[in-house]
């Protein structure tokens, strides 16, 4: 076993646990917590004092309409970084490796980080909202990229679906905290610590990610093979001669030599020549991230605050807590996804997501629809704000990103996840801008839109969004190719074979265990 590549002494689930503490925990715990972070804020006296043109709460009439727009645009430039850093794996990620691309985000996440807790000025403050967006917009893409590319077919769903988890986690924390600081009156540490809490999550991401495993698959797209082995030997906590290892790197060795003889762009998908249905893929991909946002995730998440206090009239104080609340029972709710991901399979959770978030929306929009004067009904719109929660996580919160990279083919893995995930900030970007403009102007038929687009989500996957759970990659990829139709794909995908890399691991390590014990006898 000494001669065995080891990352900190570990191999195996012990080394999947280290990557996933390490790494994916700070780094979307960033995410969440930036992306819900500052909705709260902009409403403090603090705040508004230094930023008086997002003061909504002492304006009336235009001047509150300004305001409003100009508070969701900078809330919003968040989003626009993140769409930029995003985009920018669309090279970084295949040239530099999935590990300095990580590097590279980390350190944009800091920069942007010390501006925004740093600001006097609204340019500065917007300057830093930008940079870190860019550094979580490449976390987005080339997190889930590196962590599905390092799992076995049968962990890759609960490995990816932490990340969800953990910006769930950064939203829950971020209101909380925000709760915690306002009782700081007169002074801007009131908005400014909360920001720079972040700034050590940040630091662990950039430090961690030099002990760890690179992923065998770009390994082996840039000719190391002898290191990709070694490196998904440690992964899967087998010897390199192992029967399961020599099975699955001559499928990564074929699929790599086939993206060597294919364009490697992004055009490929409007080719005559799109054999592998590359483009039918790239739609996929880019309809669940728009689903992501549309359903009505991101409104809840970086305004549930705002609805509480200004649209539901339930105060200050417990707007704040029912708002934190609420998204620690969100995040509770993301262990019912890591359980079901790969239980259910990937088709199923979708389904049920998204029945689930339109009834809610279309109830919420009824209950809303009384207005704030009718208390009753303010606490019924609460209660379906948290039912809300319940169904979003178990299929948008991480779900999406672990889909986007199965789907795609391995020569266009990060730049298919890249597009795709540039369009969830997108939208993102969207309605973080005209929320706040929408809720003080149609109010509850905002709600409608949401209903309408969550109820379109089942019927999309029913039909054209193959299942790929617990599917080898390589496999997968030759359904795309071998099917007659794209109506086939669908049934095509849940014929493969499942997990057979999984059980030789348990193979091995059952028989391990049972000749430790003989000696030890």
């Amino acid at each position: 076993m000494s001669s065995e590549t080891s990352y900190m002494g570990l191999r195996g689930t012990a080394l999947r646990v280290a990557m996933i503490a390490t790494i994916v925990a700070p780094a979307f715990t960033v995410f969440g917590y930036n992306q819900s972070g500052v909705g709260p804020l902009a409403t403090l006296e603090s705040f508004i004092s230094i930023f008086p043109q997002l003061d909504t709460i002492h304006n009336d009439g235009g001047a509150s309409a300004v305001n409003s727009t100009r508070k969701g645009a900078v809330i919003a430039s968040y989003q626009i970084g993140g769409l930029l850093g995003a985009l920018s794996c669309l090279w970084l990620g295949d040239w530099l490796g999935r590990r300095k691309t990580i590097v590279i985000a980390a350190i944009f996440t800091i920069i942007g980080e010390v501006l925004q807790v740093a600001s006097y000025e609204i340019v500065q403050f917007i300057v830093g909202r930008v940079v870190l967006g860019f550094g979580v917009g490449q976390i987005s893409v080339a997190i889930p990229v590196w962590l599905a590319e390092c799992s076995s077919s049968a962990t890759r769903g609960r490995d990816v679906i932490t990340t969800g988890m953990f910006m769930c986690l950064g939203y829950a924390l971020s209101n909380w905290l925000d709760f915690a600081f306002w009782f700081i009156r007169g002074s801007t540490l009131q908005w400014r610590l909360p920001l720079a809490l972040s700034l050590s999550l940040s630091l662990v991401v950039l430090t961690s990610i030099f002990f760890l495993p690179e992923s065998p698959r770009w390994l082996a797209s840039v000719g190391q093979m002898d290191k990709a082995t070694a490196n998904l030997a440690a992964l899967r906590n087998l010897p390199e001669d192992r029967h399961a290892i020599q099975t699955e790197m001559p499928q990564i060795e074929s699929a790599i030599e086939g993206a060597v003889n294919q364009k490697g762009s992004l055009m490929e998908m409007f080719s005559k020549d799109d054999n592998e249905r590359l483009f039918y893929r790239f739609c996929l991909c880019f309809g669940l991230q728009f689903f992501q946002q549309a359903c009505g995730g991101g409104l809840i998440s970086i305004y549930i605050s705002t609805i509480f206090e200004e649209n539901l009239g339930l105060g200050t104080i417990n707007s704040k807590v029912l708002a934190a609340s609420g998204l620690t029972w969100k995040f509770l709710c993301c262990f019912l996804a890591f359980y079901a991901i790969d239980r259910l399979g990937r088709r199923s959770v979708f389904m049920i997501s998204g029945t689930g978030m339109s009834l809610c929306m279309a109830a919420l929009a009824v209950s809303s629809s009384f207005g704030s004067e009718n208390y009753s009904a303010s606490i019924a719109s609460a209660f379906l704000l948290f039912f809300f929660n319940v169904f979003y996580p178990l299929g948008f919160l991480g779900g999406n990103f672990l889909y986007c990279t199965e789907v795609a083919p391995v020569h266009l893995r990060v730049a298919m996840s890249a597009i795709s995930t540039a369009n969830h900030w997108l939208w993102n970007f969207v309605i973080a801008f005209v929320t706040p403009v929408a809720l003080s102007t149609i109010g509850y038929r905002y709600y409608i839109i949401y209903a309408v687009i969550s109820a379109l989500i089942p019927i999309g996957v029913f039909f054209f969004y193959p299942e790929t759970m617990n599917r080898n990659l390589e496999l997968l990829n030759s359904v795309f190719k071998d099917a007659s139709s794209p109506w086939e794909i669908v049934r095509m995908s849940q014929k493969l074979p499942q997990g057979e890399l999984a059980d030789e691991d348990s193979r091995y390590e059952n028989s391990k265990k049972n000749l430790e014990e003989k000696e030890i006898a």
